[in-house]
């Protein structure tokens, strides 16, 4: 890799909600979690910001990015245990949050899907953690994966964030791909 530079991305793991075709309500809903923080079990302090913007289809999103947390991914178990604790925080709070069409907690959630390809996509099943409002709900169909989640509010249960070594170490690729190659 002659005079070529590897450029490492940032992972964020975030709370993201869409909520409509008004500022105001992206705005208020910012207002809920910024600043917001929490002492994690690991004796960690995790402070959330926020950012508001609009998509491609001018819907506002809200993005809550707490602090504390790796940008590189889940690259170790106990990554993956505090970005969930982290996730169950974050949806304890969303549950009294301003109101918003559809939220997701997770790696890389951030505008994970607009208004319109959430709707074209019947069943919504690859999302767990997905939170809609009923109304959006209903018109996906009301599938029978969501449950309660406040009033208001539907959601695929959250299942936590998941460690891959297979997805993080080059080592056990190449031992798997050894494995993998037929004689």
């Amino acid at each position: 890799m002659t005079g070529e530079r590897l450029i490492e991305m940032a992972w964020t793991f975030s709370l993201s909600a869409e909520c409509g075709a008004a500022q105001a309500a992206a705005d208020q809903f910012a207002k809920h979690f910024d600043d917001l923080s929490w002492v994690l079990s690991n004796g960690n302090q995790s402070q959330c910001h926020t950012a508001v913007f609009q998509d491609i289809e001018e819907n506002w999103w809200c993005q809550v990015l707490p602090s504390g947390i790796s940008e590189v991914g889940i690259d170790a178990s106990d990554i993956a245990y505090q970005m969930t604790e982290l996730g169950i925080l974050l949806y304890q709070r969303l549950q009294s949050a301003p109101p918003f069409r559809y939220a997701l907690v997770g790696v890389e959630a951030d505008e994970f899907r607009s208004y319109s390809e959430l709707i074209a996509e019947i069943p919504v099943t690859s999302f767990p953690g997905l939170v809609l409002a009923e109304t959006v709900w209903r018109s996906l169909g009301t599938s029978t994966l969501f449950r309660p989640f406040s009033p208001g509010y539907v959601w695929h249960p959250y299942e936590g964030e998941v460690y891959k070594p297979l997805m993080v170490s080059p080592d056990l690729k190449n031992k798997l791909n050894e494995l993998l190659v037929l004689i």
